[in-house]
């Protein structure tokens, strides 16, 4: 991969702690969240899908008709942990809907062909 976002030091160590079953801290969740999210917005450039982890970020993302206004009709959310299990490929996309633990309202909002974007 071309991005340093993939080796932040901030997603190698949350993905650490979360591997040892230890809540990584709020600023290494945050700051690997940014980093993944920075990573997606790369792979999959444009603005038809928004990709919500509150309270951290936000992006819009792969390509297709444009949002502007209002409530986008393409719309990926999921909490900081549970993204980073997914965006690493420890949790898979279609488990996580599945479960519940992402929530993706719209005809765009499948992702998972841009995922794992880290190893």
């Amino acid at each position: 991969m071309s991005s340093p976002n993939h080796n932040s030091e901030a997603v190698a160590e949350a993905l650490d702690a979360l591997d040892r079953g230890v809540e990584p801290s709020r600023l290494i969740l945050r700051d690997a969240v940014r980093a993944l999210l920075t990573e997606l917005s790369h792979r999959a450039p444009g603005r038809s899908v928004e990709v919500r982890i509150p309270p951290f970020g936000a992006i819009q993302c792969v390509a297709g008709p444009r949002h502007t206004r209002g409530t986008p009709p393409n719309v990926v959310e999921t909490d900081p942990t549970t993204w980073l299990l997914v965006a690493s490929g420890r949790l898979a996309w279609s488990d996580a809907v599945h479960d519940g633990r992402v929530r993706a309202s719209g005809i765009r909002t499948d992702i998972s062909e841009f995922l794992p974007l880290v190893e």
